[in-house]
């Protein structure tokens, strides 16, 4: 007779999950936060760490495999190297594979799977907060690691034009042709290095790099070029009021905050580590008190 399967594989006999983040500049990551309190409304012992591989004295990959035989149930991945873990994952769909760039990571049987849940934290959020509303002609500045996953969201979401921009003329030609051969031609992309010109004739506008974002001062988004568009989203959340979201919302533009793509995305990266899904209205209501203490 076969044995009953577990419920819940992904959990180990006493409800323990052991959880990371690898990253720089993540000390004020509300990650920890998120996972912990998620883990108690489904009933789980949540073990959440930070791991700067600058301060611990090695690379990405000497932290990565650490992380692995120490026996965690897996990580989350952040800036600068969630284009770096792809080498060393196999990635989960297709989809992954094409944005190019992984923040979620599950150790499992058969060795480390890579998912993309900025993507799909993307998503969701634009959805929440605009609802139906297209995303139009659309400026994207910044074709790193949030800046693929975003830029995929957007082809998705029906976007008509994409400008990508990004100081590497390379990375921003990539991501460009990347989005355009997704979408089958039905996405019209364009890349450039200065932003002035793609953001001056946007209905939306997007940050997907690290300016902003605490000890990255300054904001990627030409602010003075701020007010004819529509809509704008801030991929930053550390702090939530950056220069550019508070720029946005004084010019009259329907804002996307930081804070929701963070929310979203680990709701579904806890999902996929654990096989549970939180109350997300109760998780949210917990993190606004937690960060209240």
């Amino acid at each position: 007779m076969n044995a009953a399967k577990p419920k819940h594989p992904k959990v180990d006999s006493g409800g323990r999950v052991r959880l990371g983040l690898i990253g720089d500049n993540i000390a004020r990551s509300r990650s920890p936060d998120l996972h912990r309190l998620a883990g108690k409304l489904c009933g789980l012992d949540v073990s959440y760490e930070l791991f700067v591989p600058r301060d611990m004295g090695g690379d990405f990959d000497a932290v990565f495999d650490a992380c692995r035989a120490s026996g965690m149930r897996g990580v989350n991945v952040t800036y600068p190297y969630k284009e770096t873990v792809v080498a060393r994952v196999r990635t989960a769909g297709e989809h992954v594979q094409q944005i190019g760039s992984v923040n979620t990571v599950v150790f499992g049987e058969r060795g480390p799977t890579g998912h993309n849940t900025d993507h799909s934290g993307f998503l969701a959020a634009y959805r929440a907060t605009f609802g139906q509303m297209q995303p139009g002609r659309v400026a994207l500045v910044g074709a790193g690691g949030v800046g693929k996953a975003v830029a995929f969201g957007l082809a998705a979401l029906g976007a008509r034009e994409i400008a990508v921009i990004d100081r590497d003329e390379e990375r921003a030609r990539g991501l460009a042709e990347a989005v355009a051969a997704f979408s089958e031609g039905d996405v019209s992309t364009t890349f450039a290095v200065d932003p002035r010109e793609a953001v001056r004739i946007a209905d939306g506008v997007v940050n997907c790099t690290p300016l902003g974002m605490v000890g990255y001062p300054g904001s990627a988004v030409p602010l003075d070029l701020l007010g004819p568009q529509r809509w704008a989203f801030e991929a930053v959340y550390t702090p939530v009021d950056t220069p550019f979201k508070l720029a946005a919302e004084a010019a009259g533009l329907k804002v996307l905050s930081g804070y929701e793509l963070f929310f979203h995305q680990g709701v579904d990266a806890f999902r996929i580590f654990t096989g549970r899904t939180p109350d997300v209205d109760a998780l949210r209501r917990l993190l606004v008190e937690t960060e209240s203490h």
